[in-house]
């Protein structure tokens, strides 16, 4: 199926691959409410647990069949992508719906909405369907892969929902943990409690005109947060390669390093990043871990580190940064996320801004405890080291952090 050819709701067409990527696009702007792409694995018309569903919150299915990729952003155009390994789908699971949520407003205002199928292997279009009569929508189900006859298929679906992703959730049996409004107290329980705890869909997305959030208020009080650093390079170095089954251009030894200065409330000060194997601790002093070191980017991996909130009144200060190590002069052509992730809140991400600058630092987010809470601050800040003044002593300029800085290898 060539691009310039799309399906008609309720058509249906061969997959022809054995994974596949699905990407749902739309066109951003001002007043553009954001989307996110969700699948949901059915046996026998509905998901056999919570665990059926892969979105934002729960990224990857057990079985490793169904992982959410995340977000992309070139010029205004907009990608949320799933990827699909069709010979790893459990013999049970008869369809996985392809699903979109809108967040912000209602999907008559999202301008393009689409849905591709993708042979990932060779990128390739397999099949393309464009919603274009969407009003007070709020959810909708774009598509589904579905066996037949010991082959997949996909077909364009085209069904709204106006109660969002919770309605679309719990009609394929998603139990589904809603905040109660002050107006409105819980119902008295009519069951035993489930096992496992419902499905949260909340998710806090830092902007410019919305840059900070309080974590006590989104649950993020206790255990482990974890900071997930992924990136997508579009610039050609040194030939072109495959990434998540995209074509995409290759820097040559590309490295990048998230680190984190801290400050802690007795006034030590330090500094945790893979240069000179500062790795620090978990659980002791700073609270805070490198896992490890990522050249790929990828959502699954990328660059991670882990703060224990189990400590947070320990820390003062903590400013998470990226610097480039080698293989690229700037971030001018990396597009990357930041995804904040505390166990049991509601995870906290944004995007960093395009770079016109030749900055080899990023400062990402600032967290910051005001004797009863930690505030994250988004700062998506690119700054410029001067001549023969290293990355790590440029962002602790612009922050007063006052450290003594020497050189360190990895």
């Amino acid at each position: 199926m060539g691009a310039d050819m799309t399906m008609g709701k309720g058509t249906n067409v061969a997959v022809q691959a054995s994974a596949v990527r699905i990407e749902l696009g739309w066109r951003g702007g001002p007043g553009v409410p954001d989307a996110d792409a969700s699948a949901l694995l059915l046996a026998s018309g509905r998901v056999r647990s919570d665990a059926d569903f892969v979105f934002y919150n729960q990224p990857a299915h057990a079985s490793g069949a169904v992982r959410h990729e995340g977000k992309t952003t070139t010029g205004g155009a907009v990608t949320d992508t799933l990827s699909v390994d069709l010979a790893r789908v459990e013999p049970d699971i008869e369809r996985v719906v392809l699903a979109a949520s809108a967040d912000g407003g209602a999907f008559g205002s999202v301008p393009g909405l689409h849905i591709r199928v993708l042979d990932a292997a060779s990128d390739a279009e397999l099949a393309r369907f464009d919603s274009t009569d969407a009003t007070v929508e709020t959810a909708f189900v774009l598509g589904e892969l579905y066996r037949r006859e010991g082959a997949w298929k996909f077909r364009a679906v085209g069904q709204g929902y106006d109660s969002g992703l919770a309605g679309l959730a719990t009609d394929y049996g998603i139990t589904v943990d809603e905040p109660q409004t002050a107006a409105a107290p819980p119902p008295m329980p009519t069951a035993p409690p489930a096992v496992t705890a419902p499905v949260r869909l909340t998710k806090v997305t830092l902007t410019k005109a919305a840059p900070s959030v309080s974590l006590a208020k989104q649950g993020g009080t206790s255990g482990a947060m974890r900071v997930n650093l992924n990136w997508e390079v579009r610039k050609q170095f040194s030939g072109w390669g495959s990434k998540r089954g995209r074509a995409v251009a290759r820097h040559r030894d590309l490295d990048l390093d998230l680190c984190a200065l801290y400050e802690l409330t007795d006034g030590r000060k330090g500094v945790v990043q893979a240069l000179g194997n500062a790795f620090g601790s978990l659980h002791q002093p700073p609270y805070i871990h490198l896992d490890g070191d990522d050249r790929t980017g990828g959502v699954a991996s990328g660059e991670n580190l882990t703060i224990n909130l189990d400590h947070k009144n320990a820390l003062r200060r903590v400013l998470i940064f990226v610097t480039i190590y080698e293989g690229a002069r700037s971030f001018a052509d990396l597009h990357a996320t930041v995804t904040l992730a505390p166990l049991g809140g509601a995870p906290i991400d944004f995007s960093l801004d395009e770079c016109t600058v030749p900055s080899t630092v990023c400062a990402l987010a600032l967290i910051t405890n005001d004797g009863r809470d930690l505030t994250v601050q988004r700062e998506a800040r690119y700054l410029v080291p001067e001549r023969g003044v290293s990355p790590q002593r440029t962002v602790d300029r612009a922050y007063g952090w006052g450290m003594d800085w020497t050189p360190g290898r990895k």
